[in-house]
């Protein structure tokens, strides 16, 4: 009996050390041997290992390009894990005398010891490390929780990308073509030099630890139903990372998105219906997120937006642009029902004065833009530009005709923490086109409470009303 009553407690034991070791565990991905020095940066040297282990896992460190004004070179890393892990990341050129963890709302405090840093992670994250301010070299940390419910490759309806190097065979417009019902999986490991294209579509889902890299464009979305993209990066399109036009139940989730050169733009969305955005990290050198109506071939009205718990750094251009492209050929088009939450802006910087705006609503070309709500979005650094700019505007470089009005915008829970005098602008167009009804709701500017108008340094034009701080 004693005996039995042994083997069982050492059996539930050795149960119970296997279930802790499974949830202990770090994946990272291989490196096509196209990417290995051409697209490495050894700026950092970044390793990464369970707490209380002795073994250090390297890590590859991309290059990735940023900033269209400077073309800089900066970093990235990715991994899988479980558990409670330690990163570790050395300098490699010059000397570390200090370095910061954004966004500064994860409240990570590295330790600086010599050349190297470290920290500890318990949950994902999508970090900026920053070595003695430097913005333009730092070093991106993707840290993803473990893959589930991996696509079994070969099996019906799955579009499979294994680790490696893929171009398709249609080299001269680089695209994947993807078609209605179907799952495309780009595994850890896995490089697409070819835009996937899911136009007119329904049913698809795209997802995987995988990258595309250096393409035209990232996905092409246009005339979709039911799509959902989850989990890749995109790194350095010519163009941008996503567009999603006239299209129906939209689905973003964890991507990560780099761009440097002009008209990079992360999400496009023109004539949507019906979007979710979540966990994104896009840094870019034109607008993060772009939410139109009308251009080229897209007619339609825009409605329904959700984006939350998300990333955006904005190297050049707007984190958040709303309204600039519409139909003057008719009476115009409706972008309404947009809410943006807990979300962390690390930059913004634009020096056109008429364009500016972390979070610009420019109704242009005849759209009415209404009932969009900014929650909890902490601004920690505008280079140059404005925090809120909303305007009824005809600006000939973008527009062919005034817009009409910018109305029921709630601005709630708005912290900034930058330097300098970022005057914000509130302007209208004419009777027919009137910013109006908006509040701002528990702004707080550098450690301030705005209880006034005056306190939130609006710069106010005509045709306004109603405009309260509460």
């Amino acid at each position: 009996m004693q005996k039995n009553m042994l083997r069982w407690c050492f059996g539930i034991g050795l149960c119970l050390f296997a279930g802790v070791c499974a949830e202990a565990e770090i994946r990272t991905a291989s490196v096509p041997k196209q990417m290995y020095y051409r697209y490495h940066n050894d700026d950092f040297t970044v390793r990464v290992r369970q707490v209380g282990d002795r073994e250090w896992t390297d890590l590859y460190e991309y290059k990735v390009k940023v900033d269209m004004d400077t073309n800089s070179d900066a970093s990235m890393v990715q991994f899988d894990f479980s558990g409670e892990v330690e990163v570790m990341v050395q300098l490699n050129n010059g000397t570390l005398r200090e370095a910061a963890v954004r966004p500064l709302s994860r409240g990570i405090r590295p330790q600086v010891k010599g050349n190297c840093l470290t920290f500890r992670l318990d949950r994902p994250q999508k970090l900026s490390v920053e070595c003695n301010g430097d913005r333009l070299h730092n070093l991106h940390l993707f840290a993803h929780e473990l893959e589930a419910d991996v696509p079994e490759e070969g099996a019906p309806g799955v579009m499979y990308f294994g680790p490696g190097w893929h171009e398709p065979e249609d080299a001269k417009g680089r695209t994947f073509r993807v078609p209605s019902n179907t799952t495309v999986y780009l595994a850890p490991g896995a490089v697409l030099r070819g835009t996937l294209n899911c136009d007119s579509t329904e049913n698809v889902r795209i997802c995987g630890r995988g990258m595309i890299l250096e393409t035209p464009h990232g996905v092409s979305a246009n005339w979709v139903k039911n799509l959902t993209v989850e989990d890749i990066a995109v790194v350095n399109p010519r163009y941008n990372t996503m567009t999603a036009a006239v299209a129906e139940n939209v689905t973003i989730r964890g991507l990560k998105s780099f761009s440097y050169q002009g008209w990079g733009d992360g999400l496009d969305f023109y004539c949507t219906r019906h979007v979710r955005v979540d966990d994104v990290f896009l840094r870019n050198s034109d607008d993060c997120i772009a939410v139109y109506s009308h251009r080229w071939n897209f007619y339609g009205d825009t409605d329904d937006m959700l984006v939350t718990n998300s990333t955006l750094w904005a190297d050049i251009a707007h984190a958040i642009n709303i309204g600039t492209h519409g139909d003057t050929s008719t009476e115009g088009e409706v972008i309404e029902n947009l809410t943006f939450r807990n979300i962390d802006v690390l930059e913004h910087d634009e020096d056109d004065r008429d364009y500016q705006g972390v979070m610009a609503l420019n109704a242009g070309d005849h759209n009415l833009i209404r009932h969009v709500t900014f929650d909890s979005i902490r601004v920690e650094h505008i280079q140059e530009g404005q925090l809120f700019h909303l305007r009824v505007m005809n600006l000939p470089r973008y527009c062919t005709g005034p817009g009409r009005h910018v109305e029921h915008v709630t601005f709630r829970n708005i912290t900034y923490t930058g330097q300098g005098e970022n005057l914000s602008v509130v302007q209208g167009y004419s009777p027919e086109g009137m910013v109006r009804h908006v509040r701002f709701e528990n702004i707080v500017l550098n450690g301030k409470r705005a209880e006034r108008l005056e306190d939130l340094g609006l710069k106010i034009g005509p045709f306004v009303e109603d405009i309260t701080v509460e």
